[in-house]
């Protein structure tokens, strides 16, 4: 194995995934420890923490263990060629990804009027909170507050 190794604390560190969350990948099948140093900590390489910051990044779009594991499958390994000489195996993958691009797509619009929503609804709480605080000024004061 070429490149450095890492402890699943440092990895844990880079990609924001709690250690429980790390293990439970590996226990699905969705990452695997490159290797075990002597005394059986789990190592990662590079390869694995790029796997694990794909998952982070599907995770929150709704994508299933199943559809992570299924791309990270259609995926050439490490950045490796894809297959541009055999044509019938692009076109697979590039149908593959283009679908995957589009769910995700609607699933950032979908996100992004969730959002919206949200945010609209932290807003009016602001006004009420300040429509109270404002009252309650007014009311020691025995004038009122402008907001």
């Amino acid at each position: 194995m070429t490149g450095r190794l890492m402890q699943i604390g440092e990895v844990s560190e880079r990609t924001g995934l709690s250690l429980r969350t790390i293990r439970h990948y590996e226990d699905v099948g969705v990452v695997a420890p490159s290797e075990r140093s002597m005394g059986g900590f789990r190592l990662y390489a590079e390869a694995e923490v790029r796997r694990l910051a794909l998952v982070r990044r599907m995770r929150p779009l709704g994508f299933c263990l199943e559809d992570v594991r299924v791309l990270l499958e259609k995926l050439p390994e490490g950045g490796g060629p894809l297959p541009e000489n055999d044509g019938q195996a692009h076109e697979k993958l590039v149908e593959q990804l283009r679908k995957y691009w589009v769910e995700a797509d609607a699933r950032c619009e979908d996100l992004r009027r969730q959002l919206g929503r949200a945010e609209g609804f932290a807003q009016s709480l602001h006004g009420h909170l300040a429509r109270l605080v404002n009252a309650a000024a007014a009311a020691d004061d025995g004038t009122e507050a402008v907001r």
